[in-house]
């Protein structure tokens, strides 16, 4: 009978969690270099290429990759033959490594948990408790698959359950659209099929687990079902032409994982998770010799690529910045933002609205700022703030009429596409949307030179800050006039593949 210490297994969750959150994994990075290498268009190449830049200095710093540092996920498979000399549960040694990874002095995480989901919604300050999945098996070993998923790409996450003759392949292509670029493309989709609704969202889960090896599939061919599956599925999402960050290019897809399990005759229950561009998980076992031991990936593992700020970026100063001034910014054109912003989420987002509904007046005023949609990490040594990228703005657009026409909002910061509704309410208002990178957190940090907390900091990382920055890289993605780089970025390169592939063909004939 193995005996497995309990400080072993805590240690090895911690140890585990800080690593992923600076460490892309190998198969990772070689997979989106070759898509960099390969990607035609120029807005989804820059995009690329911040991600890598930020995996590179993330990697050789020891910083989170991105400023949502995830949920943890964990699959535990504890060996039959196994022993724990603890009285406390395996969910509560895993909650103690992860309290203990979060709040590591030296590279302290984002805390993103909050109790009371349908309530109050607390944040639990340390990230826990994690969701773990518990099997036993044969042997004397226990294996641990962690993850670390960010909320952008959980969000995105979908069910069906399709009658037994519908076609997989379709629904897949009809949902991937919807799901906009709030995921971070390029990333990874797990699919789930069979079991029962709840055990194909598992399986989708667990696949995201498994490592990147599409060209290897690619190469040697198809040798079952899924494997096809996974060939077909991987071209025709590339073939949408979304690309990365949802700006029109050739990847938005790195590798397509399944995993299925037999189901009812009347069923086809199947699932869809993406893995955004902070791609996190390790594997690692306890044999009951002490914690477990992750090796550093080299650093020739990263390709040389090295972002720097376009020669054409118009350069803003956000201090002296005009509403008549924005309305010659085009939609896709790179700016580089100097000078004072504010930030705001979710919750200050609902607490301002009660304000104002109450006849309340702000604590801040908003007249001709933009805000950026963001919760940073804590900053660590002389940081002026941590991992800073940008939250999923569409979550906000709810808000966005409340903010354009009662605050004097100039303009907002975030990722991903906005609603219809906002939309016209940007052009309305004349106001304009810019998108930062998502998946570079890191690398936007460097241009954030002080940050100063200035209203609601019981919110945590949800409070009001004021941002001082310099060149901060940002995509003009909804002009002044409601033209949106999301919808016609994406319809651009969708029509250019397709043009390709018809050449192809008859090429071949």
């Amino acid at each position: 009978m193995t005996i497995i210490q309990p400080e072993d297994f805590i240690q090895s969750i911690a140890d585990a969690l800080q690593y992923i959150s600076y460490y892309h994994p190998a198969d990772y990075i070689h997979a989106l270099a070759e898509a960099y290498a390969h990607e035609e268009s120029p807005a989804a190449k820059d995009a690329i290429a911040q991600i890598l830049t930020n995996s590179r200095m993330c990697a050789e710093g020891k910083r989170p990759l991105c400023q949502d540092t995830g949920i943890v996920i964990a699959f535990v498979k504890v060996g039959m033959d196994v022993h724990f000399e603890t009285a406390l549960s395996l969910e509560d040694l895993v909650n103690e490594g992860v309290r203990r990874a979060y709040q590591l002095p030296e590279n302290k995480l984002r805390a993103s948990i909050v109790r009371d989901p349908a309530g109050k919604r607390q944040n639990t300050r340390d990230n826990t408790p994690a969701v773990v999945h518990v099997t036993l098996v044969p042997g004397n070993k226990v294996e641990i698959s962690i993850g670390a998923k960010g909320g952008g790409s959980e969000n995105k996450a979908k069910l069906a359950m399709l009658n037994p003759s519908d076609s997989i392949v379709d629904w897949i292509l009809k949902v991937v659209p919807t799901m906009g670029a709030g995921w971070c493309p390029p990333g990874m989709l797990g699919i789930g099929i069979g079991g029962s609704a709840e055990k194909a969202m598992l399986l989708a889960k667990e696949s995201l687990m498994a490592p990147i090896d599409m060209h290897a599939l690619k190469a040697r061919g198809a040798q079952n079902r899924l494997e096809e599956l996974r060939l077909e599925i991987f071209e025709k999402v590339n073939n949408l032409g979304i690309g990365a960050q949802g700006l029109g290019g050739l990847a938005t897809v790195l590798d397509v994982k399944i995993l299925d399990y037999p189901t009812h005759a009347a069923s086809l229950p199947v699932a869809i998770i993406p893995n955004c561009a902070a791609t996190r998980h390790v594997h690692f076992e306890l044999d009951g010799s002490g914690p477990a031991v992750l090796e550093a990936p080299s650093l020739e593992d990263w390709p040389d690529v090295n972002w720097l700020p376009s020669e054409d970026a118009l350069r803003v100063n956000l201090d002296t910045i005009t509403r008549e001034q924005i309305q010659s910014w085009q939609p896709g054109q790179t700016l580089l933002l100097s000078g004072k912003m504010l930030t705001g989420r979710d919750a200050a987002h609902k607490r301002m609205a009660t304000m104002l509904q109450n006849g309340e007046k702000l604590p801040i005023d908003f007249s001709n700022r933009f805000i950026y949609y963001v919760g940073p990490v804590d900053a660590v040594g002389d940081e002026a703030v941590g991992p800073a990228g940008p939250t999923t703005a569409t979550r906000m657009d709810d808000f966005t009429e409340m903010m354009l026409a009662q605050t004097g909002l100039l303009g907002m910061i975030g990722k991903a596409e906005r609603g219809d509704e906002t939309i016209a309410a940007i052009a309305r208002h004349q106001s304009v949307y810019l998108t930062a990178v998502g998946g570079a957190a890191y690398l936007v940090s460097k241009a954030i030179k002080k940050a100063e907390v200035v209203a609601f900091a019981d919110l945590g990382m949800e409070a009001i800050y004021e941002f001082t920055v310099h060149d901060m890289p940002v995509t003009v993605a909804v002009d002044s006039r409601g033209k949106s780089v999301h919808t016609f970025g994406p319809a651009e390169w969708m029509k250019k593949i397709a043009h390709r592939k018809s050449i192809e063909i008859f090429a071949a004939t």
